[in-house]
């Protein structure tokens, strides 16, 4: 199964990945401590990221951008747990 989507919940310390395949069904779920965030985004071919638009979202978009995924940013009222 190949990643098209990864939904990332950001946090203080740990972080919530969810990808998806291109017809929607989970390829994984995972915690992501934040020194492992790029470490483990870079083992995954360029894809979608999308998280909300937080006080520190634009810096991890920047970050995860340099690696080769597109990044999109969106309103908290967009955002479902």
């Amino acid at each position: 199964m190949e990643i098209t989507m990864i939904g990332l919940d950001l946090a203080k310390s740990v972080f919530q990945l969810h990808a998806v395949d291109a017809k929607g069904a989970v390829v994984w779920r995972k915690k992501v401590r934040r020194a492992a965030l790029l470490d483990t985004l870079s083992k995954v071919p360029s894809c979608l990221v999308g998280m909300e638009a937080c006080a520190t979202a634009h810096h991890w978009a920047r970050e995860i951008s340099a690696l080769g995924h597109e990044v999109r940013l969106m309103p908290p009222a967009y955002v479902k747990a």
